[in-house]
């Protein structure tokens, strides 16, 4: 009996053995392939990824927060952004007076479309990173604020 077990094995062994390589793979996600493109495979490669906070993100809307202030309670600033790539922002300087400054113009998208740019602003932020329901106001060099104070630079749809 022993020596009938043992050349079944093997040859079990020997089937499944070659026929795991010749077996044919294919996507797990049949929706992956289209036109013969595998898109499963191109969305890991570094630098396909079209997915951006402009064009996956309800981004249009107003925009309010509280920002910091060196000589005063604080900014209340509201920023509204138009599908028309237009822009209002108010601000109003808390503890000096009651008067509310708007601009308006254009804002333009980084390359990434995942930043803002508010253009014609002089001497102040003018660059928001753009995320789900928020506006970060960054830096004058167009970087996120860090520190104890950095979630005061969110602003919230």
């Amino acid at each position: 009996m022993k020596k009938q077990i043992l050349p079944l094995v093997f040859a079990s062994i020997l089937i499944w053995g070659c026929n795991s390589e010749t077996k044919q793979k294919f996507p797990a996600d049949s929706s992956a392939v289209s036109d013969g493109i595998d898109t499963a495979a191109v969305d890991k490669v570094p630098g396909t990824d079209t997915h951006n906070a402009q064009n996956s993100l309800d981004w249009e809307g107003t925009y309010k927060g509280m920002t910091p202030c060196a000589d005063c309670e604080g900014i209340e600033t509201e920023v509204t952004l138009n599908k028309d790539m237009t822009f209002v922002i108010k601000t109003k300087y808390k503890g000096k007076g009651d008067k509310v400054f708007e601009e308006t113009g254009r804002f333009k998208w980084d390359e990434k479309g995942s930043n803002i740019v508010l253009e014609g602003l002089k001497d102040r932020p003018a660059q928001f990173f753009v995320g789900e329901n928020t506006l970060t106001q960054l830096d004058m060099d167009g970087n996120k604020v860090t520190g104890d104070l950095a979630e005061k630079y969110i602003l919230k749809k």
